[in-house]
């Protein structure tokens, strides 16, 4: 396919090598400063803070200048978050924003190409109608609404020619780069974690891919009472057709929404993201509220489906049995096992208390009844989250690449639902469809959510 030029965004490889090129020579100068600070009698312990805080620093600025690849880069990046404190993250989130809201959409001619290239020049007989203008936009693609030659209205999501050759190669020189995520996350083993992203990256850029697995969700969710999925019309590496659905956005939800209609929101996202992996073998990994809306009939219609965790075993057992063992106080066996499990490297000690302290609040939610989510209590620990000294524990932690992906929606499901501002029992939905949480006979536990939402 030609090189098109779509924007205005950077995307010629000299740019976007250059300006990751620069981030270890910025390390090495950073690291050659502190050694001369330590000299001068500044404590290791605040030199390496700042170190740590300049780096990061400089790795989001960098992030935030590639552009349209840092759209999609920040979403796979978004797992480092948690360690690094708002003033770091917080320009950067804005910056990226700013340039999602400021993406020029493709012109219909260009458009019309990437059509004919990828259906053909005959391609206007597929649709009686297509709307040039697009209904939505995002970092690697944009959507468009038509009416297909059946007569079904169609959602037509056509990926921007370029942007996956640049945005794998900002990635391979990204993945070059483990030893300044070293210095944010010590106790992380980067590179797997890396090589994990890539590889997830790649496949959300493979539009086949993601129509079988939105197919596979179609299929199982039909008629389904509580959830919708669009089923697939036609698709190939570049283009996906599928059904169109109306609905109310989960963002309107979020900003307008009543008290009752947040909580059953919030409920419905929480069955759905549990459901799943039982369900599909697949856990929907991307779960930010422009990929949910609601219906006129109260389902919670979900779209895009570019990352999925394939989980054909369902939820790792182990996940549940450790969250039910840390609700029973036994936190040595719950270091024992996040230490079979590769979330704390063998070289790596940490301390009961404050790992017993950092989890606490993400369990409590699965050891009461019911619970809020909401942006104070997110806030309050976010506080402890992006504590930089090189003693807290969560820096300590590694990241096993099986769990890429569940943490990654696990981090985002959380901070859809403090948006929402919650109140539901989240905890029955961990006990019908979290594998090794329950206590109980399952054919009990079953009957706490058996009821849908949308009676």
């Amino acid at each position: 396919m030609p090189r098109t030029k779509v924007s205005d965004l950077p995307r010629r490889a000299v740019t976007r090598s250059a300006k990751l090129a620069a981030l270890p020579i910025g390390f090495a100068g950073r690291t050659a400063l502190g050694l001369g600070k330590r000299i001068g009698g500044r404590s290791a312990e605040l030199v390496a803070q700042e170190i740590q805080e300049r780096t990061a620093e400089q790795i989001f600025k960098v992030l935030g200048e590639l552009k349209g690849g840092a759209m999609k880069l920040g979403q796979a990046l978004s797992i480092f978050e948690a360690a690094l404190p708002q003033e770091i993250v917080g320009p950067y989130r804005a910056t990226l924003t700013k340039l999602q809201d400021a993406a020029p959409p493709l012109p219909a001619k260009t458009v019309h190409k990437v059509l004919a290239e990828q259906l053909g020049d005959d391609w206007r007989e597929h649709f009686r109608s297509f709307e040039d203008q697009p209904t939505a936009a995002a970092s690697i693609g944009q959507v468009h609404k038509a009416v297909w030659h059946d007569g079904r209205t169609v959602a037509v999501k056509i990926q921007y020619p370029g942007a996956g050759k640049a945005l794998i190669s900002d990635f391979n020189q990204l993945a070059r780069l483990g030893k300044l995520f070293a210095v944010l996350l010590p106790g992380l083993d980067i590179k797997p974690v890396l090589a994990e992203l890539r590889e997830r990256i790649v496949e959300e850029l493979d539009y086949l891919r993601e129509a079988e697995a939105q197919h596979a969700f179609a299929l199982e969710f039909k008629d389904d009472p509580d959830f919708l999925v669009p089923d697939v019309v036609a698709a190939n590496e570049q283009v996906l057709v599928s059904e169109w659905v109306d609905g109310v956005p989960l963002s309107r939800i979020i900003s307008e929404g009543t008290q009752e209609e947040r909580d059953r929101a919030g409920l419905q996202f929480v069955r759905f993201l549990f459901c799943s992996p039982s369900r599909v073998g697949m856990l929907h990994a991307d779960p930010h509220p422009g990929n949910f809306r609601i219906t006129e009939d109260g389902r919670l219609c979900v779209l895009d489906f570019g990352a999925v965790n394939r989980l054909p075993d369902g939820y790792p057992p182990v996940f549940g049995m450790l969250t039910r063992i840390f609700n029973q106080g036994d936190m040595e066996t719950v270091i024992q096992g996040l230490r079979d499990e590769g979330f704390i490297r063998p070289h790596i000690e940490v301390d009961p208390e404050a790992l017993r302290a950092f989890l606490a609040p993400y369990v409590e939610p699965t050891a009461v009844e019911e619970f809020t989510f909401s942006r104070e209590w997110l806030q309050e620990q976010a506080a402890t989250a992006t504590d930089l000294r090189p003693g807290n524990v969560v820096r300590q932690l590694n990241l096993p690449v099986s769990y890429v992906l569940i943490h990654r929606v696990h981090a985002a499901g959380v901070g859809v639902l403090c948006q929402l501002g919650a109140t539901a029992r989240f905890r029955d939905e961990v006990i019908r469809w979290v594998p090794g949480f329950a206590d109980e006979d399952p054919d009990g536990s079953d009957d706490l959510a058996e009821e849908p939402l949308a009676s």
